[in-house]
């Protein structure tokens, strides 16, 4: 007896247009005080800076952009513990124990400063929806640069508020390649965990860092993105 046929999950479906303009989320703190925020969670000791590199990093800042610590630094998996939303800490989902290992990709060229600047973010609701596969050369066209993993920490550690559930976001410019020189599947992302499975009932409502499948759509997270990356 013949089945209804079924639609692979990765068969072509209509994309919403991008935006003519990045949807802005909250407005970004004054640099000094982003640096002083960065210095307060002891960023510095984790990065090898002192904390006068970061006041005068921020004295450099171009107007509402965002301060990064170059992720040789500041790694993710030192970085996410310090994330923080409505009380509860960040984490690092427990199958992703590589997550240092995932690295600039996509087009994406990081400036060699310890500390450099981002400008222009935008979160990506207008992406919600779209795979990594089909959003990358989207951003390009559109001239932007998707945003890496650290970057996006960077920015939840200035603004949690960033992170809403069901308006969460991928950072597809960092993956990580394997040994043969193809990409690894995964794609990082930033959401806010629900508390099941191996995350943990204590962890419900805290801020995730873990992935998704290059080739997926989810209604719920967007594709982060930024205009330009400017070295100090």
């Amino acid at each position: 007896m013949p089945t209804t046929p079924t639609a692979h999950p990765l068969a072509p479906l209509p994309l919403a247009p991008l935006p003519a303009a990045p949807l802005p989320a909250a407005p970004l703190p004054a640099a000094t005080a982003q640096a002083e925020r960065l210095i307060a969670l002891g960023v510095p000791g984790i990065a090898g800076l002192d904390p006068a590199e970061l006041r005068a990093a921020a004295g450099t800042l171009p107007p509402g952009a965002l301060l990064v610590v170059h992720p040789d630094r500041a790694p993710v998996s030192a970085l996410a513990p310090l994330l923080e939303l409505d009380g509860r800490p960040g984490f690092v989902v427990e199958d992703m124990t590589d997550v240092d290992a995932f690295g600039p990709a996509g087009g994406v060229e990081l400036p060699a400063d310890a500390v450099y600047a981002v400008t222009g973010l935008d979160r990506g609701d207008g992406m919600r929806n779209w795979s990594p596969d089909e959003a990358l050369p989207a951003l390009g066209a559109a001239g932007r640069t998707p945003l890496t993993l650290g970057e996006g920490v960077h920015w939840l550690l200035q603004c949690p508020e960033v992170l809403e559930r069901n308006a969460c976001f991928m950072t597809v410019g960092s993956r990580l390649r394997k040994s043969d020189g193809r990409l690894d599947a995964r794609t990082p992302a930033l959401w806010i965990s629900n508390g099941t499975g191996r995350d943990g009932r204590e962890r419900r409502g805290a801020p995730k860092v873990g992935w998704c499948w290059a080739g997926n759509r989810h209604t719920w997270l967007g594709i982060a993105s930024a205009a330009a990356r400017v070295p100090r």
